[in-house]
């Protein structure tokens, strides 16, 4: 597959002003102000002059816990939710272990385990019906195996789990007594989210990020929540001893505050979005959604019958019309080749733009 010849992504830095970023899934869309004067305030005050405490500046921990409607949990904050999958991994997996996960999957997540020694076996799953089943999480497990890790939504097909397809996990999961790492960073974007604690709750460790909802990737706050027992495990692996950066942890815990204030509105710029990125995609040739509508915040764009090379078509949008989406072997090794993931927790007008760009890039590479 031929790379781009220049670096797309410093060019999308270089121009930032300029780019609608539908490549990263972060979200563009503007912050409640009181996120932004919760920064300024800590700015202000002189906050950041001093280490953060560990555990997390007062409240934000039992604020996380009171979205995610849960108690007797403990929270491990880190610096985005990345670096808790990092830890996690650390401590639980080792020279010969197995994790389960999918292909599509965030692959970062991926080469963490494979720092630990441990061998990923990545499910399929870019086809019908375009997440894990019981059945075949069943059918891989095996003596090495030691978790399951769980997108949902997932990243990049945007699916979630009914309540009875994830319970139906969890059975698996604890009939192998795996570790559940179920991944909820796209949580804010599905209003049917359910946990696996609800089933598991001994064994499962949820991974939570202020990333995507509330629009902080560049702050870099998260964290894992699980049983105390889980927790402590974690810990030994905590090589942040001098805490998480403290404007983000305040620009989190004001995001918590008003989120039923910012969560309507990002739902409907988001539903509408969508539906403007569908609509381009149906009057191209060849081009379809394997999932629609998304639980997350991007879905992906499958290109096989278009005969159009994914790397291509991101290099032409983001040089010739300033749209960045992302080629899809960023996200999987053996399906990269089909797809393109588009994020779409962007302004209104800014989403306006990817009807021209993409069905103007798409009859160019045809030519």
């Amino acid at each position: 597959m031929a790379k781009a010849p220049v670096d797309l992504f410093a060019f999308a830095h270089a121009h930032r002003d300029e780019v609608v970023w539908m490549s990263q899934n972060t979200n563009t869309i503007p912050l409640h102000p009181a996120i932004e004067e919760a920064v300024q305030e800590s700015l202000r005050s002189g906050e950041y002059r001093l280490y953060s405490y560990r555990p997390g500046v007062f409240g934000l921990p039992e604020a996380i816990l009171a979205d995610l409607s849960l108690d007797g949990y403990e929270v491990f904050l880190t610096n985005g939710g990345i670096e808790a999958l990092y830890a996690v991994q650390r401590a639980f997996l080792g020279e010969g272990d197995e994790i389960l996960a999918t292909d599509p999957s965030f692959l970062p997540i991926h080469h963490q385990a494979e720092m630990s020694g441990a061998r990923v076996v990545e499910l399929p799953i870019y086809r019908e019906p375009w997440k894990l089943t019981a059945e075949a999480v069943e059918a891989a497990v095996t003596a090495e195996t030691r978790a399951l890790l769980v997108i949902d939504p997932h990243n990049p097909l945007g699916i979630s789990y009914p309540a009875e397809e994830l319970r139906g996990l969890t059975e698996v999961a604890r009939d192998h007594n795996l570790l559940f790492l179920h991944d909820v960073t796209y949580r804010d974007f599905n209003t049917g989210q359910h946990l696996a604690t609800t089933w598991y709750p001994e064994r499962t460790l949820l991974f939570y990020s202020f990333s995507k909802g509330p629009g902080l990737a560049g702050m870099r706050v998260g964290g894992v929540v699980g049983p105390p027992d889980l927790i402590r495990e974690v810990r030994r692996f905590d090589t942040n001893v001098l805490g998480v950066n403290v404007l983000a942890q305040r620009a989190g815990l004001a995001a918590l505050d008003t989120k039923e204030e910012w969560l309507p509105g990002l739902l409907e710029t988001c539903r509408a979005n969508q539906e403007t990125i569908r609509g381009a995609v149906e009057k191209a040739k060849g081009a379809r959604l394997p999932v629609f509508p998304s639980r997350s915040n991007s879905f992906v764009v499958d290109l096989q019958d278009t005969g159009i090379d994914p790397h291509r078509l991101e290099e032409r949008m983001l040089l010739d019309h300033r749209v960045h989406v992302r080629a899809g072997d960023y996200l999987s090794k053996r399906f990269g080749s089909n797809f393109i993931r588009v994020s779409f927790s962007v302004p209104t007008e800014e989403c306006a733009r990817f009807p021209a760009a993409f069905l103007e890039t798409i009859e160019r590479l045809r030519a």
